[in-house]
């Protein structure tokens, strides 16, 4: 199994990038994870449509070698930890390659959420994207708790 987290925007505030790494190093070997970064679209000469359907390209091109993608959409589905615990344990059984999209300022464009399999919801709330990176990051590591009885996830 493998799991890649990717992203669009490069820059982070520091913190953010310091809690990333700080769920990164926690997560096992065994899960393969991937955190990969892309360019945001310059905004100069273009316009809203034109900037998501550009890294909606970039997107689906580095979902390659993935047989699940699932998409980070403000009107995905709400998942509870336990949702998420129990979808990476299909993902284990089933030796599944997961691609988990987070789009860039504007969102994603309709090419990436008909490429998704599934459109996933992080928060009702509105989140900068630099903290749904941080915050998918840290539920993996918390669905991983669970399912191993760490005492990290606690009801």
């Amino acid at each position: 199994m493998k799991i890649k987290l990717i992203a669009i925007g490069k820059k982070m505030p520091d913190w953010i990038q310091t809690g990333i790494n700080h769920y990164q190093k926690q997560l096992p070997a065994s899960l393969n994870f991937e955190l990969i970064t892309l360019d945001a679209q310059k905004r100069k000469a273009k316009n809203i449509e034109q900037i998501k359907a550009l890294e909606g390209e970039l997107l689906i091109k580095a979902t390659q070698g993935t047989n699940l993608v699932i998409a980070f959409d403000e009107k995905g589905k709400q998942h509870t930890t336990k949702d998420i615990a129990k979808s990476m344990e299909n993902w284990q059984q089933n030796g599944s390659n997961v691609a988990l999209l987070i789009g860039g300022a504007d969102g994603l464009s309709a090419d990436c959420k008909q490429h998704a399999n599934q459109l996933w919801g992080l928060s009702n709330l509105t989140l900068p994207h630099s903290m749904a990176r941080l915050l998918a990051v840290e539920q993996i590591y918390r669905a991983h708790s669970l399912l191993t009885n760490h005492p990290y996830h606690r009801e």
